[in-house]
């Protein structure tokens, strides 16, 4: 037996699409209907502008002050020219040749004479050759002609200088007093210089020193030569 109704008018087999549409058309109304606004006109405040209530805007004048053009620069002051008469005799310098020619004599140079400068070379009296002499000290060779000499000089000091003059000026307990001099070519002493705690023990140790009697002068190769000589001066006051 066949059915009798169409399988074309059957509405049933797309009734999800039609749900599926109708749901999608019901929450778009619903959201509409959540959002819309509605605003009182009273209350709109469109903020018309009133030409009326603007102040005028005061332009001010500038007046322009023409500056007055600048004096004219005073005219230039006429040039002097000094004329010169042609019969002005004008000397003339005249340039002579330097050049030799056949004629010209030559004169002999006679022999020129240097004379030779004699250096003050100064050798320490340690490393000297040959060692300044003091009186009495021309035997044996350089080393005990050394210690000659230093005890000489020291024995002289002590006998000479005035130990007295350290309690004089207040000064106690050890004084040492340096003093560097030296024998120059000629064996003079020359270039005396000291230190000590006064004043006057330096003034009295150069005292000393130029006393010394003139010796003997260092040689270094076999010529007369400077030595310098340092001599401590040291001694004990008395309380």
């Amino acid at each position: 037996m066949e059915p009798k109704k169409n399988p074309k008018a059957n509405v049933g087999r797309n009734s999800s699409l039609y749900f599926a549409i109708g749901l999608v058309l019901m929450l778009f109304l619903t959201n509409y209907a959540i959002n819309y606004k509605v605003y009182d006109k009273d209350a709109i405040d469109i903020g018309q502008l009133n030409l009326d209530d603007l102040d005028e805007e005061e332009i001010p004048l500038i007046e322009q002050i023409k500056t007055p053009p600048p004096p004219p620069p005073p005219p230039a002051a006429p040039e002097v020219i000094e004329v010169v008469e042609d019969e002005e005799e004008v000397e003339e310098t005249v340039i002579e040749s330097t050049e030799a020619d056949q004629e010209t004599e030559i004169v002999e140079v006679e022999e020129v004479e240097v004379e030779e400068v004699e250096e003050d070379i100064e050798v320490p009296f340690a490393v000297i050759e040959n060692v300044p002499v003091f009186p009495g000290c021309d035997k044996g060779n350089n080393a005990a002609k050394k210690k000659c000499m230093s005890d000489k000089i020291t024995k002289f000091v002590q006998r000479k200088f005035n130990t007295d003059l350290a309690g004089d000026l207040g000064l106690s307990g050890r004084q040492r007093i340096n003093v560097i001099f030296k024998i120059d070519k000629t064996g003079n002493i020359t270039g005396i210089r000291s230190r000590a705690p006064h004043p006057a023990l330096e003034k009295e140790a150069a005292r000393v020193i130029k006393m010394l009697p003139k010796m003997k002068p260092g040689k270094q190769r076999g010529k007369a030569v400077t030595v310098p000589y340092s001599l401590p001066i040291i001694f004990q006051v008395q309380d």
